[in-house]
């Protein structure tokens, strides 16, 4: 924490259009896209999901094979070296091997290494054909400037994701995704992800980062909009374009979640809830 229980830190959502199968070059671009949101004073970095990766599978054996461990994965390492030199945090989406097992994850590393890591527990669509459900739960990992939950994608569709964050002491969640549109969505209103992600950060007040990825990927578009939003549910910087990548960046003080969930004199986000009555 800064002096005077003060902790601010810039944060950046890198939104950037990763092809499938192309690990080395989707690495490489990341760590490009890295370097420019830390010349532009970020200290904390979100990634879109499956970003080393892509995303649309056509096999078990593809997303194995694209696959890699937390503790000695090759772009793990790769994360880790830059996070050490340029004294960064970052979290960022892949595709996760535990053994046999895979998991759609993100990873969070800090200057010192790797933090730990948190498996995507609501899998959405052909996610289910490759990828088990999360089994760690909602791990909060502490750094110098606040407390750092994570959720992927389809997490946030959940209101108990940012419940369990809040309530575990988490001052911002950061959402690595790749959202796809949705059906009925009406063009003149804001995309439904954004729309969940400031109600979700309202409702419990939490910061959100959220990075998605652009393009089409096999026969699949993706939305772009990437946000964040401070602890009272508003936009800071962002959405994002829908088609181009793109580097978002705001500078926020995670204390603010702490003050912002006493709404007034009476109310508080957490203190107010019912549970004996749901």
């Amino acid at each position: 924490m800064m002096p005077g229980n003060e902790s601010k830190v810039t944060v950046a959502c890198v939104q950037m259009c990763p092809e499938v199968g192309a690990k080395a070059r989707n690495v490489a671009h990341s760590i490009e896209l890295i370097k420019q949101a830390y010349a532009r004073g970020a200290n904390l970095i979100v990634l879109p999901e499956l970003c080393n990766s892509g995303y649309v599978f056509e096999s078990r054996e593809e997303a194995f094979a694209l696959s890699e461990a937390l503790v000695d994965g090759e772009t793990i390492g790769q994360w880790s070296a830059l996070a050490a030199r340029l004294r960064v945090t970052l979290v960022v989406g892949y595709a996760e091997r535990n053994g046999d097992a895979l998991y759609n994850s993100a990873a969070v590393i800090g200057p010192g290494g790797v933090l730990g890591g948190y498996r995507k527990m609501h899998l959405w669509g052909d996610e289910q054909l490759f990828f088990e459900p999360g089994n760690v739960g909602m791990p909060v990992f502490h750094t110098p400037f606040g407390r750092v939950a994570c959720a992927i994608c389809y997490d946030i569709w959940f209101p108990e994701v940012f419940r369990m964050a809040a309530a575990r002491g988490a001052d911002i969640l950061c959402v690595p995704t790749n959202w796809v549109p949705m059906p009925a969505q009406p063009a003149e209103l804001p995309a439904m992800a954004n729309l969940l992600a400031m109600g979700g950060a309202h409702s419990n007040g939490l910061f959100v980062a959220a990075a998605d990825r652009v393009g089409v990927e096999r026969n699949q578009p993706f939305l772009g909009r990437s946000l964040i939003v401070d602890s009272q549910g508003w936009p800071v910087a962002g959405p994002a374009s829908a088609t181009d990548e793109e580097i978002l960046l705001a500078t926020v003080n995670l204390t603010d979640a702490r003050r912002h969930r006493q709404l007034n004199a009476f109310n508080h986000v957490l203190r107010d809830r019912r549970p004996d009555m749901y």
